[in-house]
């Protein structure tokens, strides 16, 4: 019985390069054009393979389906949730995972620092979109039609000195995260919090979340959180792994 579901779960992927004829397929398993057609019956009363009028086969409907309700039902959430633990146990700081939705950028999950000073930033609470490092990441992603239909419609208050003053500021302060690939919020929103974000990559290579480590000056100089940003990427990448299904590599106890 193994056998046979290996057989046909080999079907897919031949099919995902193009359509194939029953010869192709049984070629390609190394089996009898019989066996081939009665895996690839059974796929196609299952909807995940369809049979063309030219008698060749291709991907059915249902599988697309079945991909896209998995990725909705996806938590990254419940993904996210234990390397952002680890992560606040190497560095002690306070770790935050963001998603953007209708028009806000919120905090989804937080994992406290271990000093005293505490953030006041509450899960489900909106974050300072023109001015977080996580927002940042997240409106960077944007097509640029919709990044610059985003930042023109944004309120810029000054938090403080290093606010982000206006569209044409906002605008270039997201193409250079889209470049570099990360983000920071230094004294941005307050004057005594440092943060340094990553984005979490879904399947598509889409931003479908991002992650920040943040402090406050009075525990580490913004140098020393920005030095953070190797490790930060490192579990965000991982998380991202994980997020999109692909094959984990070994942890490093050393990060």
């Amino acid at each position: 019985m193994s056998q046979t579901v290996d057989r046909a779960l080999s079907i897919l992927p031949l099919l995902a390069e193009g359509p194939a004829d029953l010869g192709q397929v049984a070629d390609r398993l190394g089996v009898h054009k019989s066996t081939a057609l009665r895996l690839l019956r059974t796929l196609h009363e299952h909807g995940l393979v369809y049979r063309q009028s030219d008698q060749r086969y291709r991907l059915g409907a249902r599988l697309f389906a079945l991909a896209q309700e998995a990725v909705e039902n996806l938590d990254v959430r419940e993904i996210a949730h234990p390397h952002l633990v680890r992560l606040n146990e190497q560095c002690g700081h306070t770790v935050h995972l963001a998603v953007h939705e209708e028009n806000e950028v919120l905090y989804i999950d937080k994992v406290e620092s271990r000093y005293p000073v505490r953030m006041y930033s509450r899960i489900g609470k909106p974050v300072a979109i023109t001015v977080a490092a996580v927002a940042k990441l997240l409106l960077a992603d944007l097509p640029e039609a919709e990044r610059r239909a985003v930042a023109e419609r944004l309120d810029y208050p000054m938090y403080t000195a290093r606010s982000t003053p206006d569209a044409p500021a906002f605008l270039k302060e997201l193409a250079a995260v889209r470049e570099q690939g990360w983000a920071t919020d230094l004294g941005g929103h307050e004057e005594s919090i440092n943060c340094v974000a990553a984005p979490v990559r879904g399947a598509d290579g889409r931003v479908a979340a991002a992650m920040s480590v943040s402090a406050p000056n009075v525990v580490v100089t913004a140098e020393e959180l920005l030095a953070l940003l190797p490790l930060v990427r490192r579990t965000a990448d991982a998380i991202g792994r994980e997020y999109s299904g692909k094959a984990p590599t070994p942890h490093d106890p050393k990060e």
